[in-house]
């Protein structure tokens, strides 16, 4: 039934491409890389990577499906300031709470406002260390994390199969190339802002062997590749009354939780 019904799927998606003129046989056909996909994700791989500092904010989408097999949709927002190669602020805020993480290159820190509490431990290195430190250590959702990365093109592409054009788009208002990845596991897509900047402007990620088939969105505006940045502005100073822990509750949607276990 799984298989057929991917088959059916195909069949709408080629009819849909049939009628809107897009590339159907390249986007859909198995194990082909679309050769014009690939640049545009490399052109916006290399103007990310090359980009001293920016700043954007985020958009967040997280399906589950409940045990009913109800779909929800948690939203959820979180703002971005960068400078390469070693120091960060984002912050998030979700369902249940807000947090802050900050990296200076030498200290990660992880606070929840709403708790008043903070995690923090010693990370020398880059931002590939201290996101890979925060994804092993926390089980936060950090939003389109592959795309902060030194090398973006070589976190999104791994694994995939084939991958399609599918022409141009609007995201937010600007004109964008919207390309589709697949792998074994999951299917993704994002949308390039089309000119000299090819700045992401939407990243869905679709885990299609779930039930459901949730998807996770994180769509981006507000850019700035030129951001003001303050001294000390990536360093953390703990409010009045914080508690240090050794780890803040998180639930299985990536959200940090109001009540910490056993209070």
């Amino acid at each position: 039934m799984k298989h057929e019904s991917l088959f059916r799927r195909g069949l709408l998606a080629a009819s849909l491409a049939a009628c809107v003129g897009l590339p159907a046989g390249p986007a859909l056909a198995a194990d082909e890389l679309n050769p014009y996909a690939d640049e545009i994700l490399r052109s916006m791989s290399t103007f990310l990577a090359g980009t001293k500092a920016f700043s954007v904010s985020a958009d967040i989408s997280n399906e589950v499906v409940t045990v009913e097999g109800q779909k929800l949709q948690m939203n959820g927002h979180s703002a971005v300031l960068m400078e390469r190669p070693s120091r960060f602020y984002i912050t998030r805020q979700g369902k249940f709470a807000d947090a802050a993480l900050y990296y200076d290159g030498a200290k990660l820190t992880l606070h929840g406002k709403t708790l008043n509490a903070y995690v923090q431990k010693d990370v020398a290195g880059t931002i590939d260390d201290a996101i890979r430190a925060v994804e092993r250590g926390t089980g936060l959702s950090l939003p389109g994390a592959d795309l902060l990365l030194s090398d973006p093109y070589a976190a999104l592409a791994s694994g995939a199969t084939s991958s399609g054009y599918y022409g141009k788009a609007y995201v937010g208002g600007v004109e964008c190339h919207h390309l589709a990845f697949r792998t074994p596991e999951i299917d993704w897509q994002i949308w390039v802002k089309a000119g000299d900047e090819p700045l992401p402007m939407k990243y869905v990620i679709t885990t299609k062997w779930t039930t459901g088939a949730p998807q996770y969105s994180v769509q981006l505006s507000n850019w700035n590749t030129k951001p003001v940045i303050t001294p000390g502005g990536f360093r953390f100073v703990a409010p009045k009354g914080a508690e240090k822990l050794e780890a803040l509750p998180v639930d299985e949607t990536g959200e940090i939780t109001v009540k910490q276990e056993g209070k």
